[in-house]
């Protein structure tokens, strides 16, 4: 089987303002979180419970993803610094 192997170089990776997009998705999660939680006993009659959960961890991965483009970003500039 011959191996595949690209004709083309891939693009540049898309830049934007990354903070804020993940900032937002955390706090997205976190309100569908409190939003369900008042109906937490209607999930746990019909076996639905993941659906909180779910959004907890959404919460709780998007804290950990905050921390590492907030890092990236920061490296970044000081890379950019360093060059300059």
């Amino acid at each position: 089987m011959k191996k595949w192997t690209p004709t083309h170089e891939a693009p540049e990776p898309l830049e934007g303002p990354v903070v804020p997009t993940i900032v937002g998705g955390t706090v997205l999660w976190f309100v569908l979180f409190l939003a369900q939680l008042p109906f937490y006993g209607w999930f746990e009659d019909r076996g639905h419970t993941w659906w909180v959960w779910t959004c907890l961890a959404g919460a709780g991965l998007g804290l950990i993803g905050i921390w590492y483009v907030r890092g990236r970003d920061a490296a970044l500039a000081r890379a950019a610094r360093d060059d300059a």
